[in-house]
């Protein structure tokens, strides 16, 4: 894997106290600089593993949605956002662990039901509020597969219904290798994009097709991304096989934790040392035997579950609340909810669209209620935007075809402008960045309409640019500098 940033090493203890500075620095003043905070850390910027671990903490900070970017390069400075983060120690190494959580509300077209709506009204609610829990193993235990259900009779034929390629029978992961490329970018991106990081649509494709690391991001959200094409190319080549194993999973969670932890031992290993999560009343299991016993136990559940949307939402429930390794645990559980779809050679969930926010509530409800009313609202809804994302169907409803319409000349125009003033694939992102302000476009319709005219230009080929008024000449003389 030469592709790896292999030099990136991470001191979680000095990241979490870079972080801490930064905070503090940020309550006594609107923004911060890698400069200003190397000076109130008495370091120099110009030191190499000195501006590395600034960029980590401040990556770190990004992730829990506690501070944001502004400007780019140089001018690049961080400001803060919302409510600082419930702070805890691990039992045993004393690292704090943060999780970021604001009060939240279902995004637009996710249908919630009564008792989702009561969840995340608790979920909601001051820390000091809910109850203190700890790890339930009658949660798992209790579960019988093909006997208990997640998802009821009538949602897994929804889900079925949408999902189904063809009604041919085909060879396990026929259909994923048929879609790779754009998988590999989309569900990379999502899932990356629902960790914090930064990299746009466009910046994601780059890396992952030619190698190219965005201008002014830290290398560890490329490692991210990286991480996660290697570990989704595993999953489509390991397709053909039966069970999903204890060793695929730690196989999974090795890829996509790859260079990104502290103690490399700890890729593919279950955890040996507690943990905890910050903003949160639910505290993991601590004893590495039960641990054990218990992924061991999730691991012969699932694979007695027949049906693939139950395998996958069990899937995410369980390794996400079992949190079986020292960190990287969601990205595990989101990529293992995709084997048994990419198996069935049904569309897979890439998480189009997928708030944050949201999504941390929903999780906050299995964590201290055991409770997946809604965390499976929200995979239905997804499941369904995600499938939509590989259909030549267009979507009657929803905003996305509402901004299409409302902004179809600025969108035109932008594209058209793009190809024909043959801009570079390192510069598409500014330039859409820049046209779009040019155009006055509100606050609020802005990073839509960036993903929108990302998607656009990422679709482009000889055969749908009329829209954009170009010739076959000037796009093929554009995508030669891509």
């Amino acid at each position: 894997m030469s592709y790896l940033y292999r030099g990136l090493m991470r001191n979680p203890k000095k990241t979490s106290e870079i972080g801490t500075l930064i905070l503090r620095l940020l309550d006594q003043q609107p923004e911060v600089s890698i400069r200003s905070i190397a000076e109130a850390a008495g370091v120099s910027r110009d030191d190499d593993s000195e501006r590395k671990a600034i960029g980590r903490a401040l990556l770190s900070l990004q992730e829990r949605n506690l501070i944001a970017p502004k400007g780019s390069g140089r001018s690049r400075v961080y400001v803060l956002l919302g409510q600082k983060p419930e702070i805890k120690l691990t039992p045993e190494s004393g690292r704090p662990v943060e999780f970021f959580g604001d009060e939240s509300s279902a995004p637009p077209g996710i249908r919630l039901s009564p008792e989702s709506q009561e969840l995340l009204h608790y979920v909601s609610r001051a820390l000091t509020e809910r109850e203190p829990v700890g790890y339930n193993q009658e949660f798992l235990r209790s579960y019988k597969p093909n006997t208990t259900f997640y998802l009821s009779a009538d949602q897994r034929a929804e889900l079925l219904a949408v999902g189904r390629v063809e009604a041919i029978e085909r060879p396990a992961g026929t259909y994923a290798e048929r879609i790779l490329d754009r998988l590999l970018i989309d569900l990379s991106w999502n899932s990356s994009r629902l960790e914090g990081n930064t990299y746009s649509l466009l910046e994601t494709k780059r890396l992952i097709e030619r190698g190219e690391t965005a201008t002014g991001k830290d290398l560890a959200e490329a490692q991210m991304i990286l991480n996660h094409k290697a570990a989704i190319e595993y999953i489509v080549e390991a397709a053909e096989e039966d069970l999903i194993s204890s060793h695929e999973i730690r196989s999974i969670h090795s890829l996509l934790a790859e260079n990104l932890l502290g103690d490399p031992a700890a890729s593919g290993r279950l955890r040996m040392i507690a943990v905890g999560i910050g903003g949160t009343t639910y505290v993991p299991l601590e004893n590495p035997h039960v641990l054990q016993q218990c992924f061991d136990l999730f691991v012969d559940k699932v694979n007695r579950i027949t049906d693939p949307f139950e395998q996958s939402l069990f899937s995410i429930v369980h390794l996400s609340y079992l949190q079986v390794f020292e960190d990287v645990n969601k990205r595990t559980s989101r990529l293992v909810a995709n084997v048994p779809l990419i198996r069935g050679n049904l569309k897979p969930l890439s998480f189009v669209e997928v708030d944050k926010a949201f999504y941390v509530s929903a999780l906050l409800g299995v964590y201290e209620r055991n409770d997946v009313s809604l965390i499976r609202d929200l995979y239905i809804w997804a499941y369904h935007r995600s499938s939509q994302r590989y259909t030549a169907i267009q979507q009657s409803l929803g905003q996305p075809n509402l901004l299409k319409l409302r902004y179809r000349k600025v969108i035109q125009e932008i594209v058209r402008s793009i190809i024909l003033e043959k801009v570079a694939a390192a510069e598409v992102v500014g330039q859409i960045r820049g046209l779009i302000d040019a155009n006055n476009v509100p606050g609020k319709d802005r990073d839509a309409l960036f993903t929108l005219i990302e998607n656009e230009i990422i679709s482009l080929h000889d055969g749908n640019i009329a829209p954009f008024k170009v010739l076959p000449s000037e796009f093929q003389v554009w995508k030669d500098r891509q």
